[in-house]
């Protein structure tokens, strides 16, 4: 062999020595990650993430006289109620328009469809990581197609425990409730959460009365937040003195629609929050609300209200807080509203059990208990045309 084809075959076993040892020493890291667990995977997610990702933003959107609010932190998302029915796909559309294409945790706060309306719609759309709602059974339509929704993407239910606490990419959240057996009392079943990142905290109870807070407050859990979701869309059922007491809030966003019919926000709710000098923001006058947070300080989208406008009550009770309907008196109803339309020319549009709008046939938003009944009895009723099919 002469020299030169020697001083080449040394080069090359010289490579594959060097290729060896460099897969070798991959493979070594490969295995010291495998068992690092879920500090190996946070080290990576945490490469991949640019300092201008990390903050976790949270929007509270106008979708009327309901809740909804969409949370992200860090590529990783989650939603807090989901509207009213026909609420469904302008959510999913805002969560696709937000590059969302996983739901890492969905939770229905309680039972009323002006929280879980649009639920089964979202959850059809999205891969979901987990359902968290509270351990109390509805009747309602509304409720039962949330259920079936559950049931056909194979997911299973986690039911809220106070004290439980999720991570959400670098920020976590704890349940506060419900904290016991409310019975039929719905709205004390809303399951409530404080969400932190870095310094910065958000609270919000759903429809929690005063009873629910009290409840909260016995549980000796964190309250203090920076940001509070105005419980019960800023009724006075809600938002007691003892609670912001607790919380002090710096803020607070009132989820609300313009001119609703129960009377929200309430003057007095209006007048402590100025009293205590939390600046408020509110989806009724200025449509949907987002702060983002660094980790040390909050921004907002918008300058805090200074109205001082509340609602007018029109009705003695909430419809959401009403029993599910009795087939008997339903039908009742609509042949006594028959009666006196005699002789008119029907409009025929078509409701569901638990819904506020009339819609027309074939409008996507009907569930498969929609019913004929008359446009005017309808309107008789206080329901409203839906904005979708436009009857």
């Amino acid at each position: 062999m002469t020299g030169k084809m020697k001083k080449y075959t040394v080069l090359w076993l010289a490579a594959i020595l060097w290729i060896l040892l460099t897969m070798a020493g991959c493979q070594n890291e490969a295995k010291e990650s495998a068992h690092s667990g879920e500090e190996a995977v946070w080290e990576d997610t945490a490469r991949e993430v640019s300092s201008a990702e990390r903050t976790m933003e949270v929007t509270f959107l106008d979708v009327g006289q309901a809740d909804c609010i969409f949370i992200q932190a860090e590529g990783h998302y989650m939603l807090v109620d989901a509207g009213k029915n026909e609420d469904g796909d302008a959510i999913v559309s805002f969560l696709r328009e937000k590059g969302v294409d996983r739901l890492d945790y969905v939770i229905g706060t309680h039972p009323h469809e002006d929280h879980i309306g649009g639920l089964d719609v979202v959850i059809r759309a999205l891969p979901i990581g987990a359902v968290i709602l509270p351990d109390k059974i509805h009747t309602s339509q509304t409720f039962e197609d949330v259920l079936e929704a559950v049931e056909e993407k194979e997911l299973e239910i986690t039911l809220a425990r106070p004290g439980d606490t999720y991570t959400l990419g670098g920020g976590s959240f704890t349940i506060l409730s419900p904290n016991k057996d409310y019975g039929d009392t719905l709205n004390n079943w809303s399951v409530g959460i404080r969400l932190v990142y870095g310094s910065n905290s958000f609270l919000m109870t759903g429809d929690g009365e005063q009873e629910a807070e009290e409840d909260i407050l016995s549980t000796g859990l964190t309250l203090k937040s920076d940001v509070l979701k105005a419980g019960h869309h800023g009724s006075d059922t809600s938002n007691s003195s003892r609670f912001l007491d607790a919380v002090q809030p710096q803020y607070a966003v009132i989820s609300c629609g313009q001119d609703n019919q129960y009377g929200h926000p309430d003057l007095s709710v209006l007048e402590t929050f100025r009293d205590r000098g939390i600046s408020v923001f509110r989806t009724d006058e200025q449509g949907t609300v987002t702060a983002v947070s660094d980790g040390s300080s909050i921004t907002w989208n918008l300058e805090p209200s200074r109205s001082m406008e509340a609602g007018v009550q029109q009705t003695e009770t909430d419809s959401e807080d009403t029993e599910p309907v009795n087939q008997d008196n339903l039908q009742k109803d609509t042949e006594e509203a028959a009666d006196t339309i005699q002789g008119e020319e029907e409009e025929i549009v078509y409701i569901t059990e638990t819904g506020e709008k009339y819609h027309r046939t074939g409008c996507q938003y009907l569930k498969n208990s929609a019913r004929e009944i008359a446009r005017k009895e309808a309107e008789a009723r206080g329901l409203t045309p839906c904005g979708k099919c436009h009857p």
